[in-house]
């Protein structure tokens, strides 16, 4: 299809959010809360989530204080809690994708701003240990230097102020609904990347929404397009994950035809956190047994409707029996596509081994290749059953 049909809109710089969008600052946070209500007889279990999301410090903290029924005000919960809070920014890591994104524009010359309902020094705080963003940004504009932050659209107003450009000629990428608001009240086109899972249907006054920053494709808006894919496929920095193979929901032999080797997400929901539900490729250890080409899933897996997270990795290779309870090491080297929901099984099915064409052959390439002999794969290989 040519870049014509698929234009958007022609814009000439960017505006990022920062928590949610280029931050994985739903994850400290969830796990700070987890602690910090215990102290209340209190157990997080994540329904704040769409309450917090994209809001100022101030909102957040009291719809927390509020659904808890916290014998706190608004103000006592943020001394205690902001502390806490801080002490973990150094932590925060970035989304998959960010880096490549802020490293891409500013390597063309796209003129880029932060605006985050955050303080000035929060933000500043939290991008200081990520090297080569502070410098990037042409304007940052806090929650703090705005009379009213999102959705009121004067943060981005601002941005673009700042930078002596109209408004109209951005691109705006937010993870929040009040973010995605605001960008459009300023006028400008707006790019969700929704930060909460299962909610991409209530992005709807967004001018585009897709599954993580892998997914961005710049060229929509005539903006330079990412040259990094190779062969259906997206290298990424290569990330382990292992454990016993289980039991899984029955259907991947059973119903797709696919023996997928199910891990428990069990000890692993903060991995599974950082990383955008889609289809992944890369090599598995098998203990006792060998290497071999892996092309997996991780996410709700919109067909069969999940109720959590779950990782399902299919080893490209025919095995004569089952192998519950071995020892399975994954290196994950690579992306191809982000979830996608299917009308029929049939089109689901077809999908899948599409996806383990492209694996096998990307698998090929030097650059994929290389991880076969990684130590975390080997080590699967010394452990007894």
């Amino acid at each position: 299809m040519s870049v014509e049909r698929t234009l958007k809109k022609l814009v000439s710089g960017v505006i990022l959010d920062l928590d949610g969008t280029l931050l994985n600052t739903d994850g400290i946070v969830s796990e700070i809360l987890k602690v910090f209500l215990v102290k209340y007889g209190k157990q997080w279990d994540g329904r704040e989530a769409p309450h917090i999301a994209g809001k100022t410090p101030t909102e957040a903290a009291a719809a927390v204080v509020e659904d808890y029924g916290l014998p706190l005000s608004t103000d006592e919960f943020l001394s205690q809690f902001y502390p806490m809070l801080s002490d973990q920014w150094r932590n925060i890591k970035a989304v998959p994708g960010a880096n490549r994104l802020i490293n891409h524009l500013r390597g063309h010359g796209v003129p880029m701003a932060l605006a985050s309902n955050s303080s000035r020094s929060n933000i500043e705080a939290k991008i200081f240990h990520h090297a080569g963003w502070k410098e990037s940004f042409s304007a940052i504009v806090g929650g703090d230097e705005v009379k009213a932050g999102k959705p009121s659209p004067e943060i981005f107003l601002e941005a673009a102020k700042r930078l002596n450009m109209d408004p109209s000629s951005f691109l705006v990428i937010e993870d929040s609904i009040p973010g995605v608001t605001a960008g459009k009240a300023a006028g400008m086109a707006v790019v969700a990347v929704p930060s909460l899972a299962k909610q991409s249907h209530l992005y709807t006054s967004a001018d585009e929404v897709i599954n993580s920053l892998l997914d961005l494709q710049l060229e929509k808006w005539g903006l330079p397009a990412f040259q990094d894919r190779m062969e259906g496929t997206l290298p990424l920095e290569p990330w382990c994950i292992g454990g016993p193979v289980i039991k899984g929901f029955g259907r991947g032999s059973k119903v797709l035809g696919i023996p997928t080797a199910n891990l428990s997400p069990e000890g692993y929901s903060a991995i599974l956190s950082e990383h955008p539900a889609g289809v992944y490729f890369g090599w598995a250890g098998l203990s006792g047994r060998g290497v071999y080409k892996m092309v997996m899933s991780i996410g709700w897996n919109p067909f069969f409707n999940n109720a959590e997270k779950t990782i399902e990795p299919w080893l490209l290779h025919d095995f004569n029996e089952d192998f519950y309870g071995e020892e399975l090491h994954l290196v994950v080297v690579g992306y191809i596509r982000p979830e996608a929901t299917f009308s029929s099984l049939e089109a689901l099915i077809a999908k899948i081994h599409e996806d383990r064409k492209i694996a096998e052959r990307a698998l090929e390439l030097p650059q994929y290749l290389k991880y076969k002999d990684d130590p975390y794969l080997k080590s699967s290989l010394h452990q007894e059953n």
